[in-house]
């Protein structure tokens, strides 16, 4: 089966940690034809339907030197057995408009994952609202007043853009932090821009555990990510410290409430984050730690990742063909 990529740039991938890495290699060893291209890559015609200037590579197991480009053509979306949706955040404008464009490719018999629709309903920070059992104390507003209100009702807090990653823009702001306002301000643009607001998790200090929900099913192992000295941020990004451990009861009661709901909606991969017993946001863009859990347990979700979109193009070839068959 060919295999379409849409990711960031291949020279700016880290083969070492990379995820989309780890799942390209996991689907050439299952026999799969594996192409790259990025969203600016995309177009669509009226005569030919949703296409990409794409590149067929082939994947060694250096992680310098990881990839070598065979071929590089047009292809039609819809001729790929199936497309994967891994470019990273921002999500803005052109992002929505690549989402466009993947339904557009699914309404021509592209199969799409994640699902273009369910990325662009599923905000990775506001979706927790469906879900706020798991959740703490949270507020999405851009009014100053009452995200300053939020702050001295609960006397510590972290505040954070609903649209970054990797801990950019995330604050912790006590109600006696002189620099409150000015951050508030700077989030929220002078109020144009909704923030959400969390009551601190003391939990952090243990790590930001890092869950994989894959084809429906709760990955036994997550990453918590330990923040450095100094710092309130677990991510790997701001210079947190990655650890693998085995799931926690609260963890996996989590992850078994969103797995299924998720595969449902087509979100075929999938990261939640959980701080002690919370969970704090749903990634469903690009998420990572893939290779960390295979390094250190031999846990291969990769490889789970590529089985599970087998079944599921092979679940939605079986329902065309006998739609196909009805008089």
């Amino acid at each position: 089966m060919r295999l379409l990529f849409i990711i960031d740039p291949l020279p700016g991938l880290k083969a070492s940690k990379d995820s989309s890495v780890a799942m390209m290699r996991a689907a050439q060893a299952r026999g799969h034809e594996v192409w790259v291209a990025l969203v600016d890559a995309l177009f669509w015609t009226s005569r030919g339907g949703v296409c990409a200037t794409a590149t067929r590579i082939e994947l060694g197991d250096d992680d310098h030197a990881w990839y070598r480009e065979t071929e590089r053509t047009t292809l039609s979306l819809a001729d790929s057995g199936a497309v994967i949706m891994r470019k990273d955040p921002p999500f803005d404008i052109e992002y929505v408009t690549a989402t466009w464009m993947l339904e557009r490719a699914e309404a021509e018999g592209a199969r799409v994952f994640n699902r273009p629709r369910a990325l662009r309903d599923h905000s990775e920070k506001f979706a927790l609202a469906e879900f706020s059992a798991f959740a703490p104390t949270t507020l999405v507003a851009r009014d100053a007043e009452r995200l300053s209100t939020f702050i001295d009702e609960e006397g510590d807090t972290v505040l954070k853009p609903l649209d970054g990653m990797g801990g950019r823009g995330v604050f912790r702001v006590r109600a006696d932090d002189p620099n409150r306002n000015v951050i508030i301000e700077t989030l929220s643009d002078n109020g144009s821009r909704s923030v959400m607001a969390q009551t601190y998790l003391p939990a952090i200090s243990e790590g930001d555990k890092r869950i994989l929900l894959i084809g429906g099913e709760v990955v036994p192992w997550c990453l918590a990510r330990v923040p450095k000295a100094g710092e309130s941020r677990g991510n790997l990004a701001a210079g947190g410290t990655g650890i693998v451990q085995a799931l926690a009861p609260r963890d996996r009661e989590i992850g078994e409430a969103l797995a299924p709901i998720m595969a449902e909606r087509g979100l075929l991969f999938v990261g939640i984050d959980v701080i002690g017993d919370c969970l704090t946001e749903i990634n469903v863009t690009s998420p990572t730690c893939m290779v960390e859990i295979h390094r250190e347990t031999g846990f291969d979700a990769a490889a789970l990742f590529i089985a599970a979109l087998e079944r599921e193009c092979n679940t939605l070839n079986h329902r065309d063909t006998e739609a196909q068959r009805k008089p």
